[in-house]
């Protein structure tokens, strides 16, 4: 059985895939891809298709290799799916940027599913308030590194091209590239995505150099790099 995430949803180039296979009373999944929009979709699909028989669903999640803040949404969905059937359901093997996710929304890396208190458990001395307050302030952070790693993500072509017009032009390494565009950001205060297109940019025919107090400590670093 395969089960994948339609293109409109996730219009990435790595949609989530869940293949697996039922092993009596046993269901493996194998989610692989990344567990954006459309995620908790494709699994609710997927579940949709087991069998009444089976008593357990373990998920290996080594396969996964990014997680947004959809991925909640996915767990969630499993987690509901495992008490409603009254299952025993695990998601395990978490690498990477998923398992950082994890850590930041206070989640078990081990296994998620068994990171909320049993039913019969005594509610917290500090009230659910606080509890959601908490989780909600986790959440927000989770956000926004996500959204840096995106960020990071998105600015890699045009760095890459900036240490390599660096290299060319003052024969320096491509560490020693990298150490100069980020310093040239500290100087100047400038993002370090807006250094590097600057500097791609006046590469390029008759284009205009960066603007003076880039270009001031762009000339700084590649001198402290030359001494």
């Amino acid at each position: 059985m395969t089960t994948a995430a339609s293109p409109h949803l996730t219009g990435r180039l790595s949609p989530l895939v869940i293949s697996g296979r039922v092993d009596a009373e046993r269901a493996e999944l194998t989610p692989r891809g990344e567990l954006v929009h459309g995620c908790a979709e494709t699994l609710a699909r997927t579940l949709a298709e087991l069998p009444h028989s089976i008593t357990r669903v373990d998920l290996d999640m080594g396969g996964v290799h990014f997680m947004d803040t959809a991925g909640l949404q996915f767990l969630d969905l499993l987690g509901d799916y495992g008490r409603q059937r009254s299952l025993t359901v695990t998601a395990t093997n978490w690498n990477g940027q998923p398992r950082r996710i994890l850590e930041l929304a206070g989640l078990d890396t081990t296994d998620p599913l068994h990171s909320e208190p049993a039913p019969d458990a005594p509610a917290p001395a500090l009230g659910s308030s606080v509890v959601s307050l908490e989780r909600a302030e986790r959440l927000h952070v989770l956000q926004e590194e996500v959204e840096q790693l995106r960020q990071a993500i998105a600015s890699r072509p045009v760095i890459d091209q900036a240490r390599g017009i660096l290299m060319a032009t003052h024969g320096c390494t491509s560490d020693e590239a990298w150490h100069i565009l980020r310093e040239t950001s500290q100087l100047s205060n400038t993002k370090l995505r807006e250094v590097a297109a600057a500097v791609t940019a006046s590469a390029e025919t008759n284009a205009p150099p960066p603007p003076p107090e880039l270009r001031t400590a762009l000339q700084r670093a590649i001198a402290r790099r030359r001494g």
